[in-house]
């Protein structure tokens, strides 16, 4: 019997996470059944179950993976000298999870499965274990690129670093909040209205 490479486990993978994540999105989770998902993978139930045992994992594995690229993205952004502001590091980060992936219309639809991802750890033990470490994990990075904007002279030194973190991760996750209740939100209202704010300044008194 001919041995399966990593490279082909992995992408098998991917196109049952692919696949689960566009049903969970345009039929929500709670109304997508695994039979739904092999439909869509056009796998059989032998081939996802390896991988899978039921919704449930998929969501899980779905969320960090999610968890995994933003912080990979914004560890990056804290290595590049000067890191980017956070108008255009978090108008990245959004644009691939909200438009790059994802056609547009499905985008509101999209946005609303992060939704029901949030909703759903308030039942699901394991997915909330999942999320606050993701959370935790995104708290880590933008102190650290709190910390490379101080050092390239470009953020003042009086605010703790998790406090300005908790703030950003806070306007992304209300963006994305916005896109699932009303669509139609463009990346781009969200760069142009973190560059406005970053351009006030206070006089001393």
């Amino acid at each position: 019997m001919a041995r399966v490479s990593q490279e082909h486990l992995d992408a098998r993978r991917r196109q049952i996470l692919d696949g689960a994540a566009r049903c969970f999105a345009r039929n929500g989770f709670h109304a997508t059944s695994m039979q739904d998902v092999l439909a869509e993978v056009g796998l059989s139930a032998g081939a996802v179950y390896r991988y899978f045992r039921g919704k449930d994992e998929l969501i899980a594995a779905i969320a960090t993976e999610a968890f995994a690229g933003i912080r990979s993205a914004f560890e990056e952004a804290s290595r590049a000298t000067p890191p980017p502001t956070p108008d255009v590091l978090l108008g990245a980060v959004l644009r691939l999870f909200l438009e790059e992936r994802i056609e547009g219309a499905d985008r509101q639809a999209f946005a609303r499965l992060i939704i029901q991802v949030w909703t759903e750890t308030l039942r699901d033990e394991e997915l909330a274990k999942t999320l606050a470490e993701g959370y935790h994990g995104m708290r880590v990075a933008w102190a650290e690129l709190v910390t490379a904007y101080r050092e390239s002279g470009i953020l003042r030194a009086d605010v703790p670093a998790d406090h300005v973190a908790r703030t950003l991760i806070a306007v992304a996750q209300g963006f994305i909040a916005q896109q699932a209740l009303f669509g139609d939100v463009a990346v781009d209202i969200l760069e142009d209205g973190l560059r406005g704010l970053m351009s006030m300044s206070v006089d001393p008194v």
